[in-house]
C-alpha cells in the first residue's frame, strides 16, 4: 500500500470514531524512522484506546503488516506504527504537554532554509 493510501486509511480510521484534531505531517525528508506522523487526541483514556485499535484494525483488514501498538495499557498515549506512517494518540494534557507538531516545525524549516 502507498504511503498517501496508509494516511488516508489511517485519519479516516481516526474520523470514524471522533479523534479531536487530527494532524498529519510529512516527515520524509527530515527522518528516517517514517514518512508521516498523525497526530490526534482523544477525550479519555478508553478513547484514546478505541481509536487507536481501529487504526490497527482497519490496517490488518487491509493487509498492512505489520502494525505495531505501544501504550495501549496506560492510554494516555498510544502509538501504531504502520510502517511508512505512524499515528500517536493522546490525551488533550499529553498532547499539550509533548509538543510534537512543535518538535517537527522547526527542523522542517531548518531543512527548508538550508535547501533554498
Amino acid at each position: 500500500m502507498q504511503t498517501e493510501q496508509l494516511q488516508e486509511l489511517a485519519i479516516q480510521a481516526l474520523h470514524d470514531l471522533k479523534a479531536v484534531d487530527v494532524v498529519a505531517i510529512d516527515v520524509h525528508d527530515i527522518t528516517t524512522i517514517t514518512d508521516v506522523m498523525i497526530i490526534c487526541t482523544g477525550r479519555s483514556s478508553r478513547h484514546v484506546i478505541s481509536l487507536a485499535q481501529n487504526v490497527a484494525t482497519t490496517a490488518k483488514h487491509q493487509k498492512v503488516t505489520p502494525v505495531r501498538m505501544e501504550g495501549e495499557r496506560e492510554g494516555e498515549w498510544v502509538i501504531v506504527d504502520l510502517g511508512d506512517v505512524v499515528v500517536h494518540v493522546m490525551l488533550a494534557a499529553t498532547r499539550a504537554y509533548y509538543h510534537l507538531e512543535d518538535l517537527w516545525e522547526p527542523i522542517r524549516k531548518q531543512r527548508e532554509k538550508q535547501q533554498d
